[in-house]
C-alpha cells in the first residue's frame, strides 16, 4: 500500500517547511527510520526519516520550494507497486498553482496570489501591520503569501533609506515566543550564590575518566544538567506545565539546554536526563551542539523539554534573568564561575562563586516552592559526586 510523504509540522503554530534537500532520490530504494529529506523550520534544518520500506515516487516538490503543513510531496510504494494516481500530473488540465504569473507592464505591484492564497499567520500580520496583502507577491510553493513575504513589505515600506536587518526564521520564532512568554506568564525570579568549588572538583575528578570512556570533555554544563535533572525529581512542580488553565505533571524529565545558532538561539534537548549517566549527557550534549551550529538539529532534539538550563557563564556574564519557554514552568539562568570575597568560618575568604538565577510561572509554582527547590540545587551543586552515584 503507497505511503504519502508530507510536509511534517514539527513545531507549534508552523505553518509552512522549506525543504532543503531530498536525500534520495526518486525511484531509489528506502527503508523505514533512515533520513529521507531535510527541511527548514523556524528553528532550523532538520532531519525527516521515511515513513515505511519502499520505492520513492511521485516526487511533487523540489528543493528550496515552500511547503504548507500536510501537503503531500511524494509517495513511497511497494516495488512493482503502480504509482497513486494523486502524484502522476494530468495531462487534461495544465496546472496553475506553480505557473509563474507575469506581472502587467507599466504596474509597479502586481499581486501573484489572489487574497485567498495567504496563510493564516500572514493574514494576522498583514492586518497588524496595515500591509496591502493585493500588493505582495507570494513565495509559498503554490504562490501564496506566507509571514515573511508581509514581514519583507513591512519593513521596506516603513523604513525608506534606513538600513534594516532582516530577521532569521529563527531570530522571528524567538522574538514571538519571548515576547508571548513575557507578556502572558506572570514571572518572578529567585536569586542564589553558590560555592562552586565542589562542581570544579568533581570535573577535575571525573573528567578524566568520561574522556577516556566515553571519548568527550566533560564541561560544567553537564554536570550541571545531571545534578539539576535529579534534583527536579523531587519537585515534580518545578517540572510541570501550564496547560488549559491547569498544572500538567509531566511524567519525564526532560532537559533544554540553550543554545547560540546563527540569527538567535535554540533549546536542544537531553531526554530523560534523570536518568541518564553523567558521560552520556556528556556525549549527547557535544552532539547536539554540533548539530545545532550546522543547523542540522533533528525533531526529537528540539522537542519535549520540561526545564530549560542557560548557561551564559563562558561569556563572563556574572547573572542574568532568563524568560521561561512556555509551557515549561521554569529555566535556570547560570552565570560565571568566579572568584569573590566570601565570609569563610567567619572570615574573610576567596572561593568560586556562581550565581543562579530561577524564572518561574506563578501560575504553576509559588515562591516557598521554588525556593525550597533552589535550595537543594545549592546542596546538590555541594556534593555533586555523592549525588551522581
Amino acid at each position: 500500500m503507497a505511503i504519502s510523504v508530507v510536509m511534517p509540522a514539527l513545531e507549534i503554530a508552523q505553518e509552512t517547511g522549506t525543504l532543503v534537500a531530498w536525500r534520495k532520490k526518486e525511484g531509489q530504494q528506502v527503508v523505514r527510520g533512515e533520513t529521507l529529506l531535510e527541511i527548514e523550520t523556524d528553528k532550523a534544518v532538520m532531519e525527516i526519516e521515511a515513513p515505511g520500506d519502499g520505492v520513492l515516487v511521485g516526487v511533487k516538490v523540489h528543493e528550496g520550494a515552500v511547503v504548507p503543513v500536510g501537503q503531500t510531496i511524494a509517495w513511497i510504494v511497494a516495488p512493482g507497486e503502480a504509482i497513486p494516481a494523486e502524484a502522476v500530473p494530468s495531462t487534461t488540465t495544465t496546472p496553475t498553482a506553480t505557473a509563474p504569473v507575469q506581472a502587467a507592464p507599466n504596474t509597479t505591484h502586481q499581486p501573484v496570489a489572489s487574497v485567498a492564497k495567504i496563510s493564516p499567520k500572514a493574514r494576522r500580520l498583514a492586518r497588524e501591520r496595515g500591509v496591502d496583502i493585493r500588493n505582495l507577491r507570494g513565495s509559498g510553493s503554490a504562490g501564496e503569501i506566507v509571514a515573511a513575504d508581509v514581514l519583507s513589505d513591512a519593513v521596506q515600506n516603513t523604513s525608506p533609506g534606513v538600513d534594516v536587518e532582516l530577521l532569521t526564521s529563527v531570530g522571528r520564532l524567538m522574538a514571538e515566543r519571548t515576547t508571548q512568554s513575557w507578556t502572558t506568564v506572570p514571572h518572578f525570579f529567585l536569586v542564589r550564590e553558590i560555592d562552586a568549588s565542589a562542581i570544579l572538583a568533581a570535573r577535575q575528578q571525573l573528567g578524566p575518566a568520561i574522556e577516556t570512556i566515553n571519548g568527550v570533555k566533560l564541561n560544567h554544563t553537564d554536570l550541571l544538567i545531571a545534578l539539576v535533572a535529579r534534583v527536579l525529581a523531587k519537585h515534580p512542580r518545578l517540572n510541570s506545565s501550564w496547560s488549559d488553565g491547569s498544572i500538567r505533571l509531566n511524567p519525564e524529565i526532560n532537559i533544554g539546554v540553550a543554545m547560540a545558532v546563527d540569527g538567535g538561539a535554540v533549546a536542544a534537548v537531553i531526554h530523560k536526563a534523570d536518568r541518564t549517566k553523567l558521560g552520556e549527557i556528556a556525549v549527547q550534549r557535544r552532539d547536539l551542539t554540533e548539530r545545532a551550529r550546522a543547523g542540522r538539529l533533528r525533531p526529537s532534539d528540539i522537542s519535549g523539554a520540561t526545564f530549560t538550563i542557560s548557561n551564559l557563564g563562558m561569556y563572563n556574564v556574572d547573572a542574568f534573568s532568563a524568560i521561561i519557554n512556555p509551557p515549561q514552568a521554569a529555566i535556570l539562568a547560570v552565570g560565571r564561575i568566579a572568584d569573590r570575597v566570601v565570609p569563610v568560618n567567619r572570615q574573610p575568604g576567596i572561593r568560586p562563586i556562581m550565581i543562579v538565577t530561577l524564572s518561574c510561572d506563578h501560575r504553576v509554582t509559588d515562591g516557598a516552592k521554588a525556593a525550597t527547590f533552589l535550595n537543594d540545587v545549592g546542596e546538590a551543586f555541594g556534593e555533586p559526586e555523592k549525588r551522581l552515584i
